[in-house]
């Protein structure tokens, strides 16, 4: 077959390294969780933040798409260039659009991310693979992007309840399409070992999105302070606050952060593995979205009542991450570590008697269990040597 399109795909022996292409791509994405966690707080409510996953899910697919892309083709080209530089450019819109998703907005958040997969897709089709054998997964993807464009689209021109419904069956259509690889009628789905993912580039990416969340973080939390005044609690409550950052960093990065690209190249379906580890990126990314949301409460309010709705962003954000690390945990050794499973049973323990406390002390305790973890797990490896990356079979 021709492979006239194939010249934009990455060659064996080029650079597997992460550029400043895709550096420059990422900066969009902390203004977007920064939108997220802000919208939250001001709907802090069971249907605000079954929205706010709805909308987190749009733009963590956008990101981990592109992510998949640049892993593919040759990021060096300018057609490639051109791509992710306007794959930028539609997802800011989405952002602008963020707050008003649900309401005015709803028709430029959608627009814009029906733009970005299809035109993406038609992009690559055109100009990348026309031609190659690689086409028909193009062709897969473009399927699965055209058939939830429809509820994307529909639930932008109506309001309310309808919208949510139609774009929680969008998101759910895309995603689906992901994991089955995009089974289409008269194709099948797309093969595994169509095209070799790269390890090294694919692993680098996750990393620098755990550290883009964490930036998020940083940022609410600074502004938080800055706009609120240096009082003695509120500036303790951004000490806890920054504790926290500090040991989501330690807790993520020991061991199975740095072994990810052994353990994706190791693992026998490395695909499988790659798509495991995005998952549990996206529960770490919702749990540290919700621990923003529960730094800005604290900082600004350190003393007095605190809500139940606060309890359970301030407890549920530390919780969520640690879910999110068990399943990442075991997709580079194959076993879960104990310790953080029991951490996330002594938060929910903790959340009836935090109700009576001051916000503070909520965060504190937070803080305390994930230092906790943290120390179980140093403790565990201490006079051990470092175990390589063993992927489940």
């Amino acid at each position: 077959m021709a492979t006239s399109g194939g010249k934009l795909l990455r060659r064996p022996g080029e650079p597997r390294r992460t550029n400043f292409l895709e550096l420059f791509f990422d900066l969009v994405f902390v203004v977007a969780l920064a939108q997220l966690s802000h919208g939250l707080i001001q709907d802090l409510t069971w249907r605000g933040t079954f929205k706010t996953l709805v909308l987190l899910l749009a733009v963590f697919w956008i990101w981990s798409f592109t992510a998949w892309t640049t892993d593919l083709y040759d990021t060096q080209r300018p057609a490639i260039q051109l791509l992710v530089t306007a794959t930028m450019l539609g997802t800011m819109l989405m952002v602008v659009a963020l707050p008003g998703a649900f309401g005015e907005r709803g028709l430029v958040f959608a627009g814009a991310y029906v733009a970005i997969h299809v035109g993406g897709q038609l992009f690559i089709l055109v100009l990348a693979l026309w031609g190659h054998e690689l086409q028909r997964r193009s062709i897969r993807v473009l399927f699965w992007f055209g058939v939830s464009a429809v509820p994307w689209l529909a639930g932008a021109l109506v309001p309310g309840t309808a919208r949510v419904i139609l774009w929680t069956l969008a998101v759910a259509t895309d995603y689906t399409g992901g994991i089955l690889r995009n089974p289409t009628p008269g194709m099948g789905r797309s093969p595994t070992s169509e095209y070799p993912i790269l390890a090294e580039h694919l692993a680098e990416r996750y990393r620098q999105l755990f550290i883009i969340a964490l930036g998020e973080l940083i940022l609410v939390t600074t502004v938080t302070l800055s706009g609120s005044g240096f009082t003695a609690g509120r500036t303790t409550a951004f000490v806890v606050a920054f504790g926290g950052t500090a040991l989501f960093w330690r807790i993520y990065i020991y061991r199975a952060g740095e072994l990810l690209p052994g353990a994706i190249g190791a693992a026998r379906d490395p695909d499988r593995l790659a798509r495991s580890a995005l998952v549990t990126h996206l529960i770490m990314l919702a749990g540290i979205v919700a621990t923003a949301v529960g730094d800005e409460l604290v900082i600004a309010r350190p003393l007095g009542h605190t809500q139940p709705a606060w309890v359970a962003v301030i407890l549920g954000g530390p919780a969520l991450f640690l879910a999110g690390r068990v399943g990442f945990g075991y997709a580079v050794f194959a076993r879960v570590s104990w310790d953080r499973p029991i951490s996330v049973l002594v938060l929910a323990a903790l959340t009836p008697p935090l109700l009576f406390v001051p916000p503070i002390l909520v965060a504190t305790a937070a803080i305390a269990v994930l230092a906790g973890d943290s120390v179980a797990d140093a403790a565990r490896a201490r006079g051990r040597p470092q175990k390589p990356p063993s992927p489940p079979s």
